[in-house]
């Protein structure tokens, strides 16, 4: 199916592609997609827990409110009252 692009900017950008790299507007779309899905591809697991474990240390920075309560009670054993 063919796609339009209704964007001039971004139809100046596929020009500016096409002629900086020789190719046709198609192959320079095509490779310019390309390169972006194996770029997406290229983050780990591993990447995207190092950045939830940055979040965390990040909330674990801010001090408690002086003004804070615990709204739920807990018996001994760490259960709701």
């Amino acid at each position: 199916m063919p796609i339009q692009i209704a964007n001039p900017d971004v139809v100046a950008k596929i020009e500016q592609l096409s002629r900086a790299t020789g190719l046709g507007k198609t192959a320079a779309v095509d490779a310019a997609v390309s390169r972006m899905l194996t770029e997406m591809g290229t983050a780990t697991l591993d990447d995207a827990w190092a950045r939830v474990l940055g979040i965390v240390d990040q909330l674990h920075a801010v001090p408690p409110r002086a003004d804070a309560f615990e709204a739920v009670q807990y018996d001994e054993h760490g259960l709701p009252e």
